[in-house]
């Protein structure tokens, strides 16, 4: 079986935080990786709307017809006081969502301030974790903050600010499939991998 990974959207999730890491992993699986990407959302809509404007149609919902093997949850707006993040995390369904995948024993993985909806679902107490630089001090009560571009704690992987989520994604292809496959979607994407990844 294919591993399945799913990145939750959500209204006001930060375009390049999901569509980034998704076209990492479609490239990943025409590359060889055995796996399935989508885009879903916690409950059944049409459309949802990203944080710079654009409209995205999600393939399906978050758990049917079964949960993710990897969860990756985009960031966006926690600066905001009307941010998408932000908002989430005061709605709960989102927070309830990454609860039950740790529960599981699933994996999940954030980009950017992913982060703090990871931090307010329980999951990263005491462990290491980044996110991007406007919420370093918000994400220390709740985790071992590192400077890295990426941080790989197992089951828990976060990235730091946007563009991260390309050099996340890039990770697990080459943890999960190696390197030659994370390297061919590299080169393919003309993408020049940087800053450092952290292996806690």
């Amino acid at each position: 079986m294919p591993t399945q990974i799913d990145i939750v959207l959500f209204p006001g999730f930060d375009e390049l935080d999901a569509i980034g890491p998704f076209e990492v992993f479609a490239n990943g699986a025409r590359a060889g990786a055995n796996l399935d990407v989508r885009l879903v959302s916690l409950e059944p809509t049409e459309t949802i709307a990203a944080s710079h404007g654009l409209v995205v149609e999600p393939d399906g919902v978050l758990g049917e017809p079964t949960p993710p093997d990897i969860l990756v949850v985009p960031g966006g707006g926690w600066s905001s006081e009307d941010g998408g993040v932000r908002r989430t995390v005061e709605d709960g369904a989102l927070l309830e969502a990454i609860a039950d995948q740790a529960e599981r024993g699933g994996t999940l993985a954030s980009v950017c301030t992913g982060a703090m909806a990871l931090a307010h679902a329980g999951v990263l107490e005491g462990r290491p974790a980044v996110t991007h630089h406007s919420a370093l001090a918000d994400l220390e009560a709740f985790a071992d903050v590192r400077e890295a571009r990426v941080v790989d704690d197992g089951d828990l992987l976060t990235g730091g600010g946007v563009t991260s989520g390309i050099d996340l994604a890039l990770w697990v292809l080459e943890r999960e499939w190696g390197a030659e496959i994370a390297d061919q979607v590299a080169r393919e994407m003309e993408h020049e991998r940087r800053g450092a990844i952290v292996r806690a």
